[in-house]
């Protein structure tokens, strides 16, 4: 990821009680894909592509995770913006996990 000084950063907690399986991980790559800026997800010191489905399952973020995304690009701060509320609100449509 260049290291734009535009850059986005913002920090949120998964709210899921089984974390972000595999279904919500794709339902976040599926999101993260709407972007054309370069998206990143960390979780202690592992960063992912955000648009990869490998890479966001492989973060295995499990309930209460702490996970920060980065973004870079003409639409950073919707795309960031977007997926922090899409975690925040626990996958909206998702209420029995």
């Amino acid at each position: 990821m260049k290291r734009n000084s535009t850059m986005v950063t913002r920090t949120v907690k998964v709210k899921n009680k089984n974390g972000i399986h595999l279904r919500l991980a794709g339902e976040l790559v599926k999101a993260a894909s709407m972007f054309s800026s370069e998206i990143m997800i960390s979780k202690d010191s592992q960063e992912v592509n955000a648009k990869s489905i490998l890479g966001v399952a492989s973060l295995g973020a499990e309930y209460g995770a702490e996970l920060v995304i980065k973004a870079d690009g003409e639409d950073e701060e919707e795309a960031v913006s977007y997926l922090v509320k899409m975690i925040d609100s626990g996958f909206a449509e998702v209420k029995d996990e």
